[in-house]
């Protein structure tokens, strides 16, 4: 794959998982990086780890997105690579879901996704490319993840509309939705051994996946490689999805 030198990559929640294996493999190939993060002290530990520019910013806060584009603006120009990858998993049954709940997943996941896109647009370059983590929980619909479903299906339709409507800037927006990643968010949802037992045995390649396996896509997706595709959603399950 070619270098992604003089390219300035923007990655929204990359303190950790995914995102921080993402700012890893886009430094590795030569990229500017600037993560963000809620948290500072995390924050701060992962931008030294990787030598990349940590940004304070919760992407669910339209003043921190708005500072974060001001911020960004300043110190770097025109943005290359923009990996909208901040969220957050919660489940519970729609019975019991309470409105608080709901609101926290749908800020973080699809309004703070759809407004950091939104406000980006102004500072892409042409030919940019942008990426949005989405989730295979919009396609194959788990029981108790009704309203964290939802809100990564309307981060689908918003990647296919933004495709359009970026097309003549010759700016390509596409979706990258993991199946069951080791990630540390398996533990926060309380995965113990029985129930990881249960999910592998869902996924036809037996086993986790690996957040390096979704950054080598998101990689791919950031290059002059994968310049004739946008608009797509790729599904990195194990055929979990089959």
């Amino acid at each position: 794959m070619k270098s992604l030198d003089h390219k300035v990559a923007v990655i929204t929640g990359g303190n950790s998982g995914i995102g921080y294996a993402a700012a890893k493999a886009l430094k590795e190939k030569s990229a500017s990086v600037i993560i963000t993060g809620r948290r500072k002290e995390a924050l701060e530990k992962a931008a030294a780890e990787l030598g990349v520019t940590g940004l304070i910013a919760d992407q669910s806060k339209l003043s921190d997105i708005d500072q974060l584009v001001i911020d960004i603006t300043r110190k770097f120009g025109k943005v290359d690579i923009l990996l909208i990858n901040a969220g957050i998993t919660k489940f519970g049954p729609i019975e019991q879901m309470k409105e608080d709940i709901f609101d926290e997943i749908m800020n973080v996941n699809f309004k703070g996704a759809y407004f950091t896109l939104s406000k980006f647009i102004p500072i892409l370059n042409e030919g940019a490319s942008v990426i949005l983590l989405s989730s295979t929980s919009a396609t194959i619909s788990p029981a108790n993840a009704s309203v964290y479903a939802a809100s990564k299906a309307a981060v689908n339709a918003v990647v296919k509309i933004a495709a359009l409507e970026l097309a003549p800037r010759n700016i390509r927006v596409n979706a990258v939705s993991p199946g069951p990643i080791a990630t540390e968010i398996m533990d926060k949802i309380g995965l113990n051994d029985q129930l990881e037992h249960q999910l592998i045995d869902s996924i036809p390649l037996s086993r986790l996946g690996k957040p390096d396996e979704v950054a080598d896509l998101i990689t791919f997706l950031s290059g002059s490689n994968s310049s004739f595709i946008t608009g797509s959603n790729f599904l990195v399950d194990g055929g979990q999805s089959v």
